[in-house]
């Protein structure tokens, strides 16, 4: 059996009721077979980011996993669709949204997945929570590089 990796999960919402929707989505994670829960962030807003729509809540958890990085991913689908996620064009406004941000030191650039997350340095939506979470996965350079994005504590 696989040893377990650290893998952080960026979770969003901005449909319906968002809050109730990404902390059942923090729930199904630990639900699942081959991952465990062990870090959660605070809940935070944001505005949406090269998208329309609601503000969205946002959350960052740490979990312990025997998946191999597109088994997670699938399993992130799976909860993604339960929630009633559609994916009608890029930056839609979403009722679930999970991305894997890291997977251990892994880099993986494939057709169906991107590790590190491309574009989490540039959203402080991930990073703060990501920070609270895991400060030595942040720097304070790359805090300070999206300080003029507003992201607030729920």
């Amino acid at each position: 059996m696989r040893v377990p990796v650290c893998a952080y999960i960026g979770l969003g919402a901005n449909l319906g009721d968002a809050r109730a929707t990404v902390l059942q989505a923090v729930n199904a994670l630990a639900d699942l077979n081959g991952l465990a829960l062990t870090r959660r962030s605070a809940l935070y807003g944001s505005a949406p980011v090269d998208a329309g729509g609601d503000d969205y809540v946002n959350a960052v958890v740490e979990v312990q996993t025997r998946l191999e990085p597109h088994a997670l991913l699938a399993q992130l689908h799976t909860i993604e669709d339960a929630a009633g996620r559609r994916r009608p064009f890029r930056n839609a406004p979403r009722t679930l949204d999970l991305d894997i941000l890291l997977y251990d030191a892994l880099e993986l650039n494939d057709a169906d997945l991107v590790i590190p997350h491309p574009r989490m340095w540039l959203r402080a939506f991930v990073l703060r929570p990501l920070a609270e979470i895991a400060p030595e996965r942040v720097s304070r350079a790359q805090l300070q590089a999206v300080a003029d994005q507003s992201v607030w504590v729920l």
